[in-house]
Parts: structure tokens; sequence; C-alpha cells
């Protein structure tokens, strides 16, 4: 949905219980990024996800400056057919870190077959 092109982050999602619920419900976490972009990148991919979101389920739910230092352009959106939200910050180049769109997509809670089912997951 950015469509713009760079390296991606590897590892997968993870899996929490959600013990305020029950020990056989837990969500997914999958946070990433796509990196070694520009600026121009970051600005070209979130204005694409604006207007991609809303044609692929999500709605936004937040559309604005990060409430940091940098002020980076972010986008709250939820998806509730799906139920995942996703919070996308664009970061500019810095003198720590290069450019890069992060990720973070969480789903709500779903039952596991069992609480056992949950062991070992990460």
């Amino acid at each position: 949905m950015t469509g713009v092109k760079g390296k991606v982050t590897q590892p997968g999602p993870s899996v929490t219980r959600c013990r305020e619920y029950g020990d056989d419900l837990f969500s997914t976490d999958h946070p990433w990024s796509v990196y070694e972009i520009s600026d121009a990148q970051v600005e070209e991919g979130m204005q694409n996800l604006r207007k991609a979101l809303g044609a692929n389920g999500w709605k936004i739910t937040k559309d604005g400056k990060a409430n940091s230092q940098a002020q980076d352009p972010e986008i709250y959106a939820e998806n509730k057919a799906e139920q995942f939200a996703v919070h996308i910050t664009g970061e500019k180049k810095s003198a720590t870190g290069g450019s890069l769109i992060l990720f973070s997509v969480v789903s709500a809670c779903f039952r596991a077959a069992s609480p056992s089912a949950l062991d070992g997951e990460y």
C-alpha cells in the first residue's frame, strides 16, 4: 500500500496472552518497517497509505503528527472486519538513523484451542 521500495525488517509477529480475559485468549503483534528509503519516499508512502487504507477496509482514526520532538507524520487505523489495528509512523532521516516507515500491527484477542496451545509461542 505504500508504493515505495525499500528493505523490510524480517522478524514475524509475536503472540501475547490476553490474561485479563482468560488463559486461552491471545493477540498478535507485528512491528516491522520499510527502511533504506529517502525522506521523499517517506512522504510518498504516507500519502499512498492515506488513500489505500480506506480502499482496503481500514478506517483511519488519527492522521497527524506524532507527539514527539521530530513531529513525524503518523496514522492510526483499524479494520473492524479483520479485527486489527495499525500505528504507522514515517520517520525522516536524523542524526540517529535513516528514513523509514514503521508499522505496528496488533490484533484483537482471539480464543486458542486450549491454554496449552499457546505454550512456546512468541
